[in-house]
This record gives C-alpha cells, structure tokens and sequence, in this order.
C-alpha cells in the first residue's frame, strides 16, 4: 500500500481550525449532535468485545429497511470509510482494474490508488446533470475489471440515479462478473423516491452507509456494509477482524437507539433541509455567476462558478477565506477543475447559510 493523505482531509476545517471559520459550508452533514439532542439513555454496558459482525440489534434494524436482506447480511464498521478501505483492500490488488464514475468521494479514489490498481474514470457531466452514462461504463469495463464504483445519492453533487440506472449496472456486474459498489451514505436524505439499497437487488452488489452525515453523529464512527454473498461476507469480516477486531459497544448502543427513532428524526429533518436547499437555490436564481444541477438527495450540491479563463481562482478562494470567513470544498477535493465547489446546505444554522452564500457573491465581485 502507497498512503498518500487525501487533499480533502488536509484541507478540512478540523484541519484549518473551526475557530477561524465564520461561515462553514464545505461540510458534507447535517449539523453535529449532542447526546442531549437526541435524548439518549444508554444502559450499563459491559465494556467488552462485542460481536464480531456487530451488534445483532443493530444489524437487524439495518436489514430491516430494506426486502431481502438479513442481519447475516450486515457487517458493521467504523463508518463508511472503514467500509470503503475494508471492501477496497479485499477486492482489488495491482492486478485488478476498477471504474469509478467521478467526481466521487475520495477514498473511493484514493485507496484503490495506494493498492496500485489500475483505474477507469467515467466523468460526469455538468450539462448532463450529472446523470450517470450506462454505455460509458459499459465501455470501460475490462476482462480484469473487479469493481464498478458509484455513489447515490451522489457525493458531492446530491443527484441521483434512475432506479433503471441502477438495474443497468447491477445488470452490467452480474454479466461481467465483477461488483458493482454503491456508496449509499445519503440514502436516507432522498428528497424524493428512496432508492433500495443496491444489495438487497443482487449478491453482485455491495451498499455502504452509515450514520455521520443524514443523522449528525460522525463522532461514534458507525457504518455498515451490506452483500447478499456469504463468502464474500466472510471475507469483510476476516478482514475486520484483523484491523480492529470488533467495534465499540458503547458506539454501537448509540447508533441502535439512534435507528430505532429513524422515522421521526428523519420525518423532522427532511422538511428542514429541503428548505435550505431552497435557500441556496433562490441565491443561485439571481446570482449570474454561479449555477448548479439542484440536489435530489444529500446536503450537498456541486456548483459551477461561471467565471472567464482569467479569472484568478486561487484568490477567490484565498480571500473568500481570508477576507469573508468562508470556507467551501473545492473542486481539487474531487479531482474536478477549481470552477466547481461542493457547497453543503446542512451543517450550518440558516442564518450562517445565508451569510456565507453573501460572501460567495461578495468574494467574487471584490
């Protein structure tokens, strides 16, 4: 493995300092939680190793939200990430090749890379709307190809595929024998109709999720992965055994509590942030230098600065910083051009929402 730290990480605002941050909107959450927020009573734990696969509770509740998955189809994990580097590390080796639709989140890139895999990129298109080309993939794909990777709803742009779509590629692994990947952390935050969960489709797909960015709790380090294949189960789970054993009980009695409420919590939610994204689309109804394709999903969107070549860029950002107090992801975050920013609508209060989206036009007008 070659570790290169990813530019997303580097840059984030843990990174640059909060306390320099007026307006934060390079986030990818809701806002964070406090146990007080959501009104936990934990019971009194045994601190001891819990179960391999994770909590049977919790695995049960996460198999139920979708028909024709079991808890025997969950493996728990230190969030999406460690499920991305476990599923990664398991399937691909330098002899392997893997397509990514990108932009996509970064360690769906950059840990294939550190393996030394080879890698096809099949990128979206802004006038396209983001939408995901089939016959693209499809010509992508290689006698050697092991994974096809995708995310939806889709980070950072928060559109979405088509359920065709999703059958189109579930369709495509199944023919070629590879897996189909789909990186699912926002499903829960679908503004429209909630696509199943690719797993629960077909033993040729894997689903990801987990509970930091629709449910604010980044911070308990829960996710899960999801495959109807037994052997390839067995496989993840050997895999998390040896990088961490099992997760922590008292991070996995969170993460139950916190799905047994899922219905309300997001039946309050979902209302609030489809407001914000109304915010920031009337701010892009009459700002002439920034569009976007409007997100079906997520708290993210992906917009275009519609700026000449000679426009400076780097000091846009600079002083949209410096000078503003706000931060947003830029496209090098995604390997896309700097044109591009992933804005997220969720994580700040609607005032600094707002007041961030002010600086943007005002940064670019100074």
């Amino acid at each position: 493995m070659n570790y290169a730290r990813m530019l997303i990480e580097k840059e984030a605002p843990e990174e640059y300092g909060y306390d320099r941050i007026r307006y934060n909107l390079s986030e990818s959450s809701i806002a964070d939680q406090k146990l007080s927020d959501i009104d936990l009573t934990l019971p009194d734990l045994t601190l001891f190793y819990g179960e391999h696969r994770g909590d049977k509770d919790l695995r049960a509740l996460i198999a139920g939200q979708d028909d024709g998955l079991s808890p025997a189809d969950v493996l728990v994990t230190a969030g999406a990430a460690g499920a991305l580097f476990i599923i990664a590390t398991a399937l691909l080796s330098r002899d392997d090749h893997l397509v990514v639709v990108r932009p996509n989140y970064a360690t769906n890139i950059e840990t294939p890379k550190a393996i030394g895999c080879a890698i096809s990129y099949v990128d979206l298109d802004f006038d396209q709307s983001f939408a995901i080309d089939i016959e693209r993939v499809k010509a992508e794909i290689r006698p050697n190809t092991r994974m096809i990777s995708v995310t939806c709803p889709h980070n950072p742009t928060g559109t979405m595929m088509a359920r065709a779509d999703l059958d189109a590629l579930i369709t495509l692994a199944e023919h070629h024998q590879c897996r189909l990947l789909v990186d699912e952390t926002y499903r829960d935050l679908s503004y429209g109709e909630r696509l199943p969960a690719a797993a629960s489709l077909s033993p040729s797909a894997i689903s990801v999720c987990s509970l930091s960015k629709a449910f604010g709790i980044p911070g308990i380090r829960i996710g899960w992965l999801l495959t109807r294949d037994p052997e390839l189960q067995e496989t993840f789970l050997a895999a998390k055994e040896q990088i961490g054993i099992c997760g922590s009980v008292i991070d996995e009695a969170i993460a139950r509590a916190t799905l047994e409420r899922r219905d309300a919590f997001l039946a309050s939610l979902l209302p609030d942030m489809a407001r914000r994204r109304d915010i920031v689309q009337a701010w892009i109804d009459g700002e002439t230098l920034v569009d976007w394709v409007r997100p079906q999903g997520g708290v993210v969107g992906f917009p275009r600065l519609n700026v000449d070549a000679g426009f400076d860029l780097d000091r846009f950002y600079a002083r949209l910083l410096e000078e503003h107090g706000t931060y947003v992801g830029p496209g090098h975050w995604f390997e896309m051009p700097k044109r591009y920013f992933r804005l997220g609508f969720g994580w700040p209060t609607e005032a600094e929402l707002r007041g961030g989206l002010d600086a943007i036009s005002a940064a670019l007008r100074s």
